[in-house]
C-alpha cells in the first residue's frame, strides 16, 4: 500500500490564500479531492493524508468532510488556535471525528522564529497527546535549533517533521541543516516526511542529483522506519508534476529491501498517524 502523507485541498480565493503570489500562477486555482484522486490513480498511490493550508477552523471542518466523503483520504492534519485559552474546547469539537489524526500551525510564517517556545503554544501542544493527535512541524531549516528544544519539552508527543525542514537546496547548502536534522532524528518520537524538496530548489532548473545529498542525509538519520512519502501537492506543481516527483523517489528507494520500501511507502504513515 502506498500513502501520500502530505497534500492540500483548497477552494481558491485571493483573500484567503494571499501567500499564493504572482509567481505561483500554477496553483492559483481550486484543488479538490476529485483532482487528486485522478493524479494518484495514475501512479498507484492508494491513500492520502490531507494537511491544513489555512489557519481557520472552517478549513479543518472542510477537510474532515472531504475525508468522510472520499475513502482514499485516510486522515486529516487540521488546525486549531493552539495559543488560545479555548484550545481544549476547540479540539473537543473535533474529538469524535475519527478522520482527524493531527494538528499543525504554520510556524515558518511567524515573525518570531522562537514562536514554538512560547508558553501558550507549548500548553496547547501539550494537550494533543490527550486526544491521541500528532503534531506536524512546519519550519525552515533555521528553526531547527529551537525545534530541538521544543521537541524535548514534549517527549511523549508524536511529531512529524514536514518537508525535511526545508533545507536551502537552491543554494546547495547542506550545513548546518545536515547536523541539526541528524540531531533531531535522534529523538525517537519524531517522524519525517520526504516531501516539499523540489520547491526548495530552483523551480525551473532543479535536478535529481541536486536532491540526492539531502535524501541521503534523511535516510541515514531517520531510516525508512521513521520516513514517509509525501508529495506536497498541489504546491509541488510550482516545481514538478506529481508523477515526476513520485518516480524520482521510487527510483531512489529501489535500493532498499522490500520490507524497508513497505515501511517508507505506507507503514510509517499508518503507524505515525494511526491510519
Amino acid at each position: 500500500m502506498k500513502i501520500d502523507s502530505h497534500h492540500h485541498f483548497w477552494r481558491y480565493s485571493k483573500e484567503e490564500y494571499g501567500w499564493i503570489n504572482d509567481d505561483m500562477q500554477a496553483i492559483r486555482r481550486s484543488f479538490l479531492p476529485a483532482d487528486l484522486q485522478q493524479v494518484i490513480g495514475e501512479v498507484g498511490v492508494d491513500g492520502v493524508v490531507s494537511v491544513q493550508a489555512r489557519q481557520t477552523l472552517e478549513e479543518t471542518e472542510d477537510l474532515l468532510r472531504w475525508a468522510k466523503e472520499y475513502e482514499f483520504v485516510r486522515g486529516v492534519v487540521g488546525w486549531v488556535p493552539l495559543v488560545n485559552s479555548s484550545v481544549r474546547g476547540d479540539i473537543e469539537k473535533f474529538a469524535d471525528k475519527e478522520e482527524l489524526k493531527g494538528m499543525r500551525h504554520v510556524l515558518q510564517d511567524e515573525a518570531d522564529d522562537r514562536y514554538m517556545l512560547r508558553d501558550d503554544f507549548d500548553r496547547g501542544v501539550a494537550l494533543l497527546k490527550d486526544f491521541g493527535l500528532v503534531y506536524d512541524i512546519l519550519i525552515f531549516e533555521r528553526h531547527l535549533p529551537q525545534t530541538l528544544q521544543f521537541v524535548d519539552r514534549h517527549p511523549d508527543q508524536v511529531f512529524v517533521l514536514d518537508h525535511i525542514a526545508k533545507p536551502r537546496i537552491k543554494d546547495g547548502f547542506l550545513s548546518p541543516w545536515q547536523t541539526n536534522i541528524t540531531q533531531l532524528a535522534r529523538r525517537p518520537n519524531v517522524y519525517c516526511k520526504v516531501s516539499g524538496m523540489a520547491t526548495e530548489g530552483d523551480w525551473g532548473g532543479w535536478t535529481d542529483d541536486q536532491l540526492t545529498p539531502y535524501l541521503d542525509t534523511v535516510f541515514s538519520a531517520f531510516g525508512p522506519k521513521r520516513l514517509m512519502f509525501g508529495s506536497d501537492w498541489p504546491v509541488c506543481l510550482l516545481a514538478t508534476p506529481y508523477d515526476r516527483w513520485f518516480r524520482l523517489i521510487e527510483k531512489y528507494v529501489a535500493r532498499l529491501s522490500d520490507s524497508e520500501q513497505a515501511r517508507f511507502w505506507g507503514e510509517t504513515a499508518v503507524e505515525a498517524y494511526g491510519l
